[in-house]
């Protein structure tokens, strides 16, 4: 019984702590747009513009004439 004294605490700290991340994503913009998310897959607008890819994917592709000089 004395358990209780700390698990009934416990457990409204986690509840409060996912309320709290809860809030975030939501006031954060997390889903503001979940029904076209799934389709952005299936959009071919990185091939046909390549000033639209970020940093990350811009070093990941190599350069045409890089890739040229290895065959």
């Amino acid at each position: 019984m004395d358990i209780l004294f700390l698990l009934v605490p416990l457990s409204v700290v986690l509840v409060l702590a996912l309320l709290a991340l809860f809030a975030w994503a939501l006031f954060g913009g997390q889903f503001d747009n979940v029904e076209r998310e799934g389709e952005r897959i299936l959009w071919d607008d990185a091939r046909a513009d390549p000033t639209s890819l970020d940093a990350d994917q811009a070093r990941a592709r190599p350069a045409p004439e890089q890739s040229l000089r290895s065959i």
